[in-house]
């Protein structure tokens, strides 16, 4: 044990504990009453302004891309698109997307795809890239590459998180 307690001492931490989760939760219920009287917290999620990021996936940079595919499909994941002969796929399970790379990449890639849902069908309601890219600019975030703030349609950024994760936010429409 890293610290001695006593029963007293005990008490207390439960109590600040309690006090705590108290607080957490009356702080979330008046974050979703603020929201148009929301019946979930989905709901009250997607009525806030926030970006609209698009698809979601893992891109993992893989050694082997037969033996990744191989045993993402024992995982239930089925080839979506992609191709063996160009050294990557893209498989589903689901809402589930992963990117297979081999030979592409360093690094795994946390990919969003603006315009798209989890099926690549394009969305009726999204936030282009360059919209993103402003919206992260004014918050004070350092890009690592750009989208063309003077073109429209395909376009791509990258921002890295404070561990030096790579996100990918790659608009193909």
């Amino acid at each position: 044990m890293i610290f001695k307690t006593n029963e007293y001492s005990k008490s207390v931490l439960i109590l600040l504990i309690g006090v705590l989760l108290i607080s957490c939760s009356q702080n979330k219920k008046e974050e979703i009453k603020s929201t148009e009287n929301p019946t979930d917290l989905t709901e009250a999620i997607e009525n806030k302004e926030t970006m609209k990021l698009g698809a979601f996936s893992v891109s993992l940079n893989v050694k082997d891309l037969k033996a990744s595919k191989a045993f993402y499909e024992k995982l239930g994941f089925t080839v979506f698109g992609g191709d063996m002969e160009m050294n990557y796929l893209i498989m589903k399970n689901g809402n589930s997307l992963i990117g297979l790379f081999q030979g592409m990449f360093e690094n795994n890639i946390l990919t969003f795809n603006p315009g798209w849902d989890e099926n690549a069908k394009e969305l009726e309601s999204y936030d282009d890239v360059r919209e993103i890219q402003k919206q992260l600019k004014n918050k004070g975030l350092t890009l690592e590459s750009e989208a063309d703030e003077n073109t429209s349609g395909p376009a791509s950024l990258v921002i890295k998180d404070p561990d030096g994760n790579v996100i990918f936010i790659d608009q193909h429409i």
